[in-house]
């Protein structure tokens, strides 16, 4: 269906029936209803309070005029409004629900980010309790006129996914691409929750939309709760270490510790606030295959929250691309977690072939923002190897001297009772009866590892 067909369905429809609020970018929503046709049946009142004071005089004060908190104050307004005044008039017959929408569009002068929260508070059936669904959109559309069209088709694929596909929300993520590419728009962030979505974990609905392609990257915190990257990244220090983490081990804690040390000791992160992320890329996730195990991502997220860390799911393979989305969201310093091997990795020129400069361009562009990679050393053939002694190709010497005198490279401290710890090797013990791998985790993943049963673990033992 095109977005003109979904907006007639939705009309035609005598179930559904309320408000449509828009601040900014125009009423792009509304407009696809009004032109299908049928808008009566839909629509009870349509708006923009465009002026701040009037916005604040309809919603409440806010700080940020383009944020959840907006977007939330909105949704309760608008919904509440439609029960009160239409409930004994047609509530058994009919389910309420309140589209809102806040959003920045390129202006005039242009240069400005162009992004907005849009959601829909609606009922499922005539009385039943509301359900919500919120996203975060980034238009990437060159003029405004194109960012508008998009984001009305965007609204429609929302509406039209809430009403008719909230029992299958992974097909409610996918059609909010429908009319689109992933070129036009960005959704870093989506939320469900109500009684429609009781059964929704909105982290497994965070990696959806990297799998889909809308959005390179999503996050969200120890509390399960998703984040917009955007906000909870904004203006700080950012450290962030990639890995399988199946299972966390000591070592990982160990290596984010020390290095947060290090990190913390540069001027230039002195009075920021340090923010410590875990990174599980999509690559790692599918482990050579094409299907993510959501129960073992879900393993890895909730083993990550128990020691307390947020963690983000991306899309980058290529350091340098983790490295552009992160600079893209701070203006503060930029720091790297990883053990040698993969310091070592990445001098492998084969590793930066699609790139036309090869090697040298995929470190000008990791390192431009004066990143810095945090280097924790390896056990090789019983010895301790560190950044002064690791070898690399002799060509590529002069390059590794040059980053590392210029303190690109950062070597860390280590425990050299864990420098012989392996996941993988961790991973082999737990469905044993060989107990030593609990000493090679921390003690909160432990006791969840065996609380839950990850990984095979037989909880009758």
């Amino acid at each position: 269906m095109d977005t003109l067909q979904k907006a007639l369905q939705i009309n035609l429809d005598p179930r559904w029936y309320g408000t449509i609020a828009e601040i900014g970018a125009g009423q792009e929503v509304a407009r696809w209803f009004f032109r299908a046709g049928g808008a009566a049946g839909t629509v009870a009142k349509s708006m923009s309070a465009y002026d701040m004071a009037v916005s604040d005089a309809v919603y409440g004060k806010s700080d940020r005029y383009v944020s959840k908190g907006r977007l939330q104050a909105m949704l309760d307004h608008e919904f509440q409004l439609d029960v009160d005044r239409l409930g004994d008039q047609r509530g058994d017959e009919t389910s309420f629900f309140a589209f809102a929408d806040t959003v920045v569009a390129r202006s005039y002068r242009g240069g400005n980010e162009c992004h907005g929260w849009m959601g829909v508070k609606f009922q499922a059936h005539p009385r039943d309790e509301p359900s919500q669904v919120v996203v975060h959109v980034r238009m990437l559309d060159d003029e405004a006129p194109q960012q508008q069209e998009a984001l009305g088709v965007v609204g429609v694929n929302l509406l039209h996914g809430a009403f008719f596909q909230h029992h299958q929300p992974d097909r409610l993520v996918e059609s909010l691409l429908d009319r689109l590419t992933t070129g036009r728009v960005e959704i870093d962030l989506i939320e469900m929750s109500g009684i429609e979505f009781r059964m929704v974990d909105n982290r497994v609905m965070a990696l959806k939309l990297v799998q889909v392609g809308l959005s390179g990257a999503a996050m969200f915190g120890p509390d399960r709760q998703v984040l917009q990257p955007s906000e909870a990244l904004r203006k700080k220090a950012i450290l962030v270490e990639r890995g399988s983490f199946r299972p966390p081990t000591v070592v990982n804690i160990d290596m984010l510790e020390a290095a947060r040390a290090a990190f913390e000791r540069d001027p230039a992160v002195a009075g920021r606030e340090v923010v410590a992320v875990t990174e599980l890329t999509m690559a790692n996730l599918r482990a050579g295959g094409d299907v993510v195990d959501r129960r073992d991502f879900l393993a890895r997220a909730d083993l990550l929250a128990a020691c307390g860390l947020p963690v983000l799911i991306s899309d980058f393979v290529a350091y340098h691309r983790l490295a552009a989305y992160l600079a893209w969201r701070t203006d503060g310093r930029l720091g790297m977690v990883m053990g040698l091997p993969s310091l070592v990795e990445l001098f492998d020129e084969a590793k930066h072939a699609e790139l036309p400069g090869g090697i040298l361009e995929s470190f000008g562009r990791l390192f431009k923002n004066d990143l810095r990679l945090f280097v924790y050393p390896m056990l090789r053939d019983g010895r301790v190897v560190t950044l002064d002694t690791v070898e690399v190709d002799e060509q590529l010497r002069p390059l590794f001297d040059y980053l590392n005198r210029r303190g690109s490279f950062v070597g860390l401290d280590h425990q050299p009772d864990y420098l012989p710890i392996l996941s993988r090797d961790v991973l082999k013990r737990i469905p044993t009866e060989d107990t030593s791998w609990e000493s090679m985790v921390p003690p909160e993943v432990s006791a969840v590892i065996k609380k839950r049963g990850f990984f095979g673990y037989d909880r009758a033992r």
